[in-house]
């Protein structure tokens, strides 16, 4: 992340963190130490441990008393009820929407957003091309008039993007990208219960792109290490083997 000497509040370094996350520069399960992040960010131990406070209280660390602060890796049937709180606040925002029509200045908004998405997408930055899609959903949120959702919709689109880190296999951002497209253009053309449900439908395609099914066989990781080997793997097994044998001869 380098040296931050701009930031001079615990909610800077809230917000960077929470950012990191959403551009899966943070994994799951991240150990955060606090003197780590006082030296990175030029400040005391005491703003990083009210940073990491503020974080706690919203989801996205946990503390252990010997252990110090992680990234939380949330389980499937947390990211099941992130998802269903992303449903929530987003689709009630967008069914508010047919009483008053979308400002044309938010549709220009959420227009540049996506064409930072594509050049995102276009280029090789992994990490802009994750936090941009997911900040798209913030973004509408701000352009609907509702600033203080936004804030909660940020924390839930960050435990829902380290659900993906831990579960999705690839994700498919063209197709994500694309159907933010078609969500604004309904929104522009005043077509509110189209955009809703193409929100639904979105929602419901990164869910499911998510791999939650979960063994529950304990022995999973060793049966797997021990499984019979390849051909490969055999003929190193028979040298090893044939190499025994020479040096056991009298």
């Amino acid at each position: 992340m380098g040296t931050h000497p701009s930031i001079k509040s615990s909610s800077q370094i809230a917000v960077r963190i929470t950012e990191a996350i959403l551009a899966k520069q943070l994994a799951p399960g991240t150990r955060l130490g606090e003197q780590q992040l006082a030296d990175l960010f030029g400040v005391s131990r005491t703003l990083v441990r009210e940073a990491l406070t503020r974080l706690m209280a919203r989801g996205i660390v946990v503390v252990s008393a010997r252990r110090g602060w992680f990234v939380i890796e949330p389980t499937p049937e947390q990211a099941r009820e992130a998802f269903e709180a992303r449903r929530v606040i987003e689709l009630g925002l967008l069914r508010q929407m047919h009483t008053r029509a979308i400002p044309v200045e938010a549709v220009r908004q959420l227009r540049e957003h996506i064409e930072r998405e594509q050049a995102a997408i276009a280029g090789a930055d992994i990490g802009a091309r994750s936090y941009l899609l997911g900040d798209f959903h913030v973004c509408l949120c701000e352009c609907l008039g509702n600033s203080l959702l936004s804030e909660t919709l940020r924390d839930l689109t960050a435990r829902t993007t380290l659900t993906a880190m831990l579960h999705q296999s690839s994700e498919q951002a063209e197709d994500s990208c694309e159907e933010h497209v078609h969500i604004v253009a309904a929104l522009e053309r005043g077509d509110v219960e189209a955009a809703e449900q193409l929100m639904h439908a979105h929602l419901q395609h990164v869910e499911s792109g998510l791999n939650q099914v979960r063994s529950s066989d304990p022995l999973e990781p060793l049966r797997q290490a021990l499984a019979p080997v390849s051909r490969a793997g055999a003929a190193v097994t028979d040298i090893q083997s044939h190499r025994s044998t020479q040096t056991k001869r009298p």
